[in-house]
């Protein structure tokens, strides 16, 4: 409140000066000007009368030129607004490479409404590019699936096709329609995720037994691969979403199996630094390339760009990872190399109570 008022003191004073710095002009251009306007006349008034016109020419002038000013600076302020106006209609019809380019006074209150415009143009634009990706992605990932769909099933219609080939078809198709099935069921999550609306019910429960029992449950699949899975879990108490973790551990450790050649070894760790859950998902996997790892909590991005689009999944996986861990408060972060495996971080904040179950 104190800077409020010595801002607007300061203002207040600077426009005194400024008044006081066109009186004292107009003032000396009368004193200058009517002695020559007598003399021209060959005449000259009474000391009153003489005063009296020098007070009025002073005042005419004081007023010419405040309103001199007045008007250059509406001139310019209403130019300015015109500009925002027509930004503003541009973005209303969808056009959001606008920008604003006037140089102006840093001390403009006007300038500060530019600067916001800009920034909104330049966010809405990042915000459109990102939806027409979104819409691509989405209309690219259901096109594949409908396609292997659409011509097995004309392929299974030939009278003349086997048992086995058409079994084999049938299949496929199965299999087309189980990954439709999924990336719908995807969508509506991370979108629920995203609304802010998804049900999110927070309990203190062992987090260790979590990990251990999302292990157990994936068994089959890593002993198929002959892989070694090597666990090392502290006892952490957390607090949060107990069926939403369990979906991040499930990804993450899916993944892992998924990218792990047979043979391989998969670590899982759990320990607490400085007030916060670390949990480490590492494998020895083909691992990432750099512009990989940039990219990899990106929705419908793909790493592994060699896998079939049937064995790949969609790309939202990780996206959905993401968004509940930060929900929980939490961050994760990747570090790999190609052919070096793949550490996924996960850290998340604990509070010191007891499970509830």
């Amino acid at each position: 409140m104190r800077k409020s008022f010595l801002a607007r003191t300061r203002t207040v004073v600077l426009i005194l000066l400024a008044a006081a710095a066109i009186m004292l002009l107009c003032t000396y251009a009368a004193y200058t000007a009517l002695p020559f306007l007598y003399s021209l006349l060959g005449a000259e008034p009474g000391p009153y009368w003489k005063q009296a016109v020098f007070a009025t020419v002073v005042f005419i002038l004081f007023i010419g030129c405040v309103g001199a000013i007045s008007s250059l600076m509406s001139k310019k302020h209403m130019l300015v607004w015109d500009m925002i106006q027509d930004a503003m209609r541009r973005m209303a019809k969808g056009d959001f490479s606008v920008s604003i380019d006037l140089p102006m006074d840093e001390k403009d209150r006007l300038r500060t409404i530019v600067s916001n415009v800009n920034l909104m143009a330049a966010e809405l634009g990042a915000l459109e590019k990102m939806r027409q990706e979104f819409i691509s992605n989405v209309s690219h990932e259901i096109q594949s699936p409908l396609t292997s769909i659409q011509g097995f099933a004309k392929a299974i219609k030939q009278e003349n096709l086997s048992a086995e080939a058409r079994l084999r078809y049938i299949t496929i198709i199965e299999t087309e329609s189980e990954r439709l099935s999924k990336i719908s069921d995807n969508l509506l999550k991370l979108t629920s995720l995203e609304s802010k609306h998804h049900p999110f019910e927070q309990v203190a429960y062992r987090l260790d037994k979590q990990l251990r029992s999302v292990v157990l449950a994936n068994e089959p699949k890593w002993l198929e691969q002959k892989l070694d899975m090597e666990v090392e879990l502290e006892p952490v108490t957390f607090r949060g979403d107990r069926d939403l973790m369990s979906q991040v551990w499930i990804n993450l450790l899916s993944n892992a199996i998924k990218f792990t050649p047979d043979g391989g070894t998969i670590r899982i760790g759990l320990s607490t630094r400085e007030g916060r859950a670390r949990v480490t998902v590492a494998d020895t996997g083909i691992g990432l390339t750099e512009e990989d790892r940039q990219h990899v909590f990106e929705r419908f991005y793909k790493a592994d760009k060699s896998r079939t689009a049937s064995g790949g999944g969609s790309g939202l996986g990780l996206s959905i990872v993401q968004k509940i861990i930060e929900m929980h408060g939490g961050k994760i972060s990747v570090e790999s190399r190609p052919g070096e495996g793949t550490v996924f971080l996960v850290e998340l904040p604990l509070e010191t109570r007891e499970p509830d179950a």
